[in-house]
């Protein structure tokens, strides 16, 4: 493994910890949703490196699709304002939906966007997250499947960002503050 990046203080969770985790998840929704016509959705671009890899651990006939939503910018700290920045392609309607989805941080983006696909009458909707941070209020969301607990710090690597920077790293590792501008 090469060293670590100098912007980060450490690594949470290790490449192969990561592969493991993901074909776990998979082998688990390949047993929930046998029989089902399944839709993996994808958020990008965060989300982007973790569907890849999740989808192909499950060992079923399913289709992918993918968002872009944006509460963030290019802030450590979410807006609050979210945009669809590109929609599904493919009618969800009496389908059953997983949402690939990186990390569930305050939850706020994520209740929206569940609120919008709900609204498209789905046969079921769920989320598949990679890390959900412990933080104190989070909205309640049908997550079926957790890949990691996470501390309330900033992470980025596999797939995930600091200002479009970050993405390609292997593993997920928490960024030094010295780093982060919070543009709050």
């Amino acid at each position: 493994m090469q060293g670590i990046h100098p912007d980060l203080e450490r690594v949470l969770f290790t490449e192969d910890q990561l592969r493991a985790r993901v074909s776990e998840i998979g082998a688990a929704i390949t047993n929930d949703y046998a029989g089902k016509d399944l839709v993996v959705v994808s958020i990008l671009r965060g989300a982007a490196v973790y569907m890849a890899d999740l989808v192909r651990k499950i060992d079923l006939p399913l289709e992918m699709d993918f968002m872009a939503i944006s509460s963030y910018g290019k802030a450590a700290k979410s807006s609050g304002i979210v945009r669809i920045q590109k929609d599904l392609t493919t009618d969800i309607s009496g389908r059953h939906v997983l949402i690939a989805e990186d990390i569930i941080d305050s939850g706020l983006t994520l209740r929206y966007l569940l609120d919008n696909l709900e609204s498209r009458k789905p046969a079921s909707l769920s989320i598949a997250a990679l890390l959900r941070k412990d933080i104190p209020g989070q909205p309640d969301l049908p997550c079926k499947y957790v890949g990691f607990e996470c501390p309330d710090e900033f992470v980025v690597g596999y797939g995930m960002d600091y200002a479009e920077h970050y993405r390609n790293l292997p593993y997920i590792g928490v960024l030094r503050s010295s780093v982060v501008v919070d543009a709050s």
